[in-house]
């Protein structure tokens, strides 16, 4: 027996401002039922599991405990840290190596880090 990621789910102030944000992410919209002020959101991503945004009353004060870490699906990590740049991420770290590797943590507008990798085409083949 095993168990399933059902759904992720992100605690914040503004459930419908970040649901936004990871749908430009995810490249999906947010629900339709979803309104500004509601204490719930969600997105139903492509190909993954359902992610929530649960309003709290408190802001977040230390780093994840957990994160994301993304793989970039039709373009490069590069291009694709840029692309999260315009749509209201904030870079935190850049882990990049002169080599390629690596990866760059960002945060969404509510701080909630996250990483993007390589994509597979920017992976050397598996010898």
């Amino acid at each position: 027996m095993s168990s399933g990621i059902r759904s992720v789910s992100f605690d914040c102030a503004d459930t419908y401002a970040l649901a936004g944000f990871w749908s430009e992410v995810f490249g999906c919209p947010r629900q339709p039922d979803d309104l500004p002020g509601d204490p719930e959101a969600m997105l139903l991503p492509p190909g993954g599991p359902m992610v929530l945004f649960l309003q709290v009353p408190e802001g977040k004060t230390v780093k994840n405990r957990v994160h994301l870490c993304l793989e970039p699906a039709d373009r490069g990590r590069d291009a694709e840290v840029e692309r999260l740049l315009a749509v209201g991420a904030t870079q935190v770290a850049d882990r990049r190596r002169p080599d390629g590797a690596g990866w760059v943590v960002l945060a969404d507008p509510e701080g909630n880090e996250f990483c993007v990798l390589r994509g597979a085409a920017e992976r050397p083949a598996a010898g």
